[in-house]
């Protein structure tokens, strides 16, 4: 038999390497690598960093409304993400989120009339991304880069903004309608974000987006059925989008 103090020695070496052994087991569990598939769920708030143009008149007469203008509310939603891991650092990603509410108000020489209208926003977005750290590690910061394809649905303006039209057009209010039409655009998105793993399939991630979107809202309006005018104005709406998700890993 040995001396105790090589029994000792030898009783460390085999802990050290059983630790080592789990250790290593432990990371592997929690690998992101080329294949894995991750798909997310959870809260997207987006803030419109927001500014318009006045609203112009194109026709029959081209005229300007002086001093006015209009701004963009905030709006949350249910987001989905689904992500394809290239190798252990990057990925692709697709993201939609279920198509917001956004509520336009008057501002400037428009401010009294209040709401102007509302829309719904549809814009997936795909994302190449690049993830910092190990793919063993369980926090890895991530950047992202790509594009979306914005278009809107559901537009409708309130009773206040088109009395407000038929009144500059000089024509009665109960005989005139006026519907609107907003641009649809691709549009650059930035991203900057974490992720966090709880074992080899849950986790959670946090990350803020950045969309350089513009659109302009083109407006008819119509008397007894008949077109006597169109309006239009420019909205430049740039929103920041927080997104914060559970995530499931395969």
């Amino acid at each position: 038999m040995g001396s105790p103090s090589l029994i000792i020695e030898m009783t460390k070496t085999k802990l050290f390497a059983l630790a080592a052994v789990a250790a290593l087991g432990s990371g592997s569990a929690l690998a992101q690598k080329a294949g894995d598939w991750q798909v997310g769920a959870g809260w997207f708030h987006l803030s419109p960093q927001d500014s318009s143009g006045a609203l112009t008149f194109t026709a029959p007469v081209p005229a300007v409304v002086p001093g006015s203008g209009a701004s963009v509310s905030n709006s949350d939603t249910l987001g989905l993400n689904a992500t394809y891991f290239i190798d252990s650092h990057w990925a692709v990603e697709g993201v939609l989120g279920v198509p917001p509410k956004f509520k336009l108000y008057g501002s400037g020489t428009l401010g009294p009339i209040g709401e102007l209208g509302q829309a719904r926003q549809w814009s997936p977005t795909i994302l190449a991304k690049y993830y910092f750290n190990d793919g063993n590690a369980q926090f890895r910061p991530y950047v992202g880069l790509g594009g979306t394809y914005v278009w809107y649905s559901d537009v409708k303006l309130t009773p206040g903004l088109q009395g407000a039209l038929a009144s500059r057009i000089g024509i009665p209010a109960a005989v005139s309608t006026t519907t609107a039409d907003l641009d649809s655009s691709f549009a650059p998105v930035a991203n900057v974000g974490a992720a966090y793993q709880f074992d080899k399939h849950w986790g959670m991630s946090f990350s803020v987006s950045y969309i350089r979107l513009s659109t302009t809202a083109k407006l008819t309006t119509t008397a007894l059925g008949v077109p006597v005018a169109t309006s239009e104005a420019k909205l430049k709406l740039n929103p920041i989008v927080p997104y914060l998700a559970l995530t499931y890993t395969f």
